[in-house]
C-alpha cells in the first residue's frame, strides 16, 4: 500500500518540477515555481509568483525528501528557501501574517527535518505572528498588518509554528481563541474570521478546518490538555460528515483556493499518524481521517489526466481533471486574494495540492493504515 502511494507521490512530485519549477531569473543555484501551466510571459519572468505558493512549493518538497531522502532533494529544499528570499526583495517577511505563517512552517519543517539552515528567516518570521497578538483589538492576530480582519487562515498556521519553536503557551491563546471566536455551534466547523466589533465572516473553506486541526494535534501532543484532543474528535468527524462524500473531500477551486484541500489533507494526515491517546474517540478520530486522506488520494488519482507522461490533478478531486489551454483566462490577484484562472487546473496551486495529496497518503498508508 505504502510503495503504491510512494509511486503516485513520485509522479505528482515529477509533475510540478516538469511544468513549474525552474530557475529565478536564470541566477545559479535558485529554483522557484511558474504560477501556472501554461504560464504566459509574466508568469515565466516571475513577475507573479504568489509568496503563500511557493511556501508550500517548499513544504511539498520537504514531504518528498522526508519520503526519500537523496541529495538532489535536499539540495532542492535550499534552492527553493534562497529563491523566496531573492524574488521577495525585501527578506523573509511581507505584510500578510498568514503568508508569513506558512512559510514559516516551511523552513522550520525543512531545518528540523533535513538540516537545511534557516534559523534567521525562521526567528523574523516567529517574532512578527508572536507580536502580532492583538486581544484589545479582539484577536487573535489579523490576516495582514494594519487590518481589523482575525481569522483562522493566520492563527492557524501561526499557532502551529509558534507550538513547534516552543512558544506554546501563546500557540495554546490562539488555538483557544479560534475555539472560542470562530466555531460554529451549529455544524461544528470553523468560520472564516472576525472583525473588530465581533462582525463574523461565515464562509466555510476546508483549509480553515485543517490549520485549527494542526493546530489543536500539535498542542495535545506537546500538552496533553485534553480540550485540545476533544477539539479534533470533534473538528474530524464534522469534516467527515459535512465536507466529505463517500470519505471524499468534495468541492474545489483555483487561484488560492486550490491549496485549500491539501492543506486540510496534510492536517488530516497529522492527526492520524500522531494524535496521541488510546481512547475509542481517539482511535475513532485517527482512523476518520486516514480514510478521509486515502480516498480523497484515490479519487483524485482515478480523475486525472496524463499529459505527457506526467499526471495532472484536478481543481475537485471528486470529479474529472481538465485540461488548460494557452489561451485560458488567467489567474489574478485582487483585494489581497489571487483568483481562479477560468480552467482552475492551469493553477500552480491546484497541482501543488495534488502533490500534497499524495505525499500525504504515503504518509498515512506508511503509518499502517488502509
Amino acid at each position: 500500500m505504502a510503495e503504491k502511494w510512494a509511486q503516485r507521490a513520485d509522479a505528482a512530485e515529477g509533475a510540478v518540477l516538469a511544468r513549474h519549477v525552474r530557475r529565478l531569473w536564470a541566477l545559479p543555484g535558485t529554483a522557484l515555481g511558474v504560477v501556472a501551466w501554461p504560464p504566459v510571459r509574466r508568469e515565466r519572468l516571475f513577475l507573479k509568483w504568489h509568496y503563500w505558493w511557493q511556501a508550500h512549493l517548499l513544504d511539498c518538497a520537504v514531504d518528498a525528501a522526508s519520503r526519500e531522502p537523496t541529495a538532489k532533494r535536499r539540495r532542492r529544499l535550499t534552492k527553493i528557501a534562497r529563491s523566496h528570499r531573492i524574488r521577495n526583495l525585501t527578506g523573509w517577511t511581507n505584510n500578510y501574517y498568514d503568508d508569513m505563517a506558512w512559510l514559516g512552517l516551511a523552513l522550520e519543517r525543512a531545518q528540523r527535518l533535513h538540516g537545511v539552515g534557516n534559523r534567521t528567516g525562521i526567528s523574523k518570521i516567529e517574532n512578527e505572528l508572536f507580536d502580532a497578538w492583538s486581544p484589545e483589538a479582539g484577536g487573535g492576530i489579523p490576516w495582514r498588518k494594519r487590518d481589523d480582519f482575525f481569522n483562522a487562515p493566520a492563527n492557524g498556521p501561526a499557532s502551529v509554528l509558534l507550538a513547534r519553536t516552543g512558544r506554546l503557551w501563546r500557540a495554546q491563546a490562539m488555538a483557544d481563541w479560534m475555539d472560542a471566536k470562530l466555531k460554529d455551534p451549529e455544524t461544528g466547523l470553523i468560520l472564516d474570521g472576525i472583525r473588530t466589533g465581533d462582525v463574523l465572516d461565515r464562509a466555510v473553506y476546508s483549509y480553515c478546518q485543517g490549520v485549527v486541526l494542526g493546530a489543536e494535534t500539535e498542542l495535545a501532543v506537546r500538552l496533553g490538555a485534553p480540550r485540545h484532543a476533544a477539539r479534533v474528535h470533534a473538528l474530524v468527524a464534522a469534516v467527515e460528515s459535512q465536507l466529505c462524500r463517500d470519505f471524499v473531500i468534495v468541492g474545489g477551486g483555483g487561484g488560492d483556493g486550490g491549496l485549500f484541500d491539501g492543506i486540510l489533507v496534510r492536517n488530516l494526515a497529522l492527526v492520524a499518524t500522531t494524535l496521541p491517546g488510546d481512547s475509542d474517540e481517539d482511535e475513532a478520530a485517527r482512523s476518520i481521517a486516514a480514510s478521509i486522506v486515502l480516498a480523497s488520494a484515490e479519487a483524485a488519482w482515478e480523475n486525472r489526466l496524463e499529459v505527457e507522461d506526467h499526471p495532472l490533478f484536478g481543481a475537485a478531486w471528486e470529479t474529472q481533471a481538465h485540461l488548460p489551454g494557452p489561451g485560458s483566462t488567467v489567474a489574478a490577484f485582487s483585494g489581497g486574494t489571487v483568483r481562479s484562472s477560468v480552467v482552475p487546473e492551469r493553477d500552480f496551486a491546484v497541482q501543488l495540492s495534488g502533490w500534497m495529496l499524495m505525499e500525504a497518503a504515503y504518509v498515512v498508508a506508511d503509518a499502517g493504515f488502509r
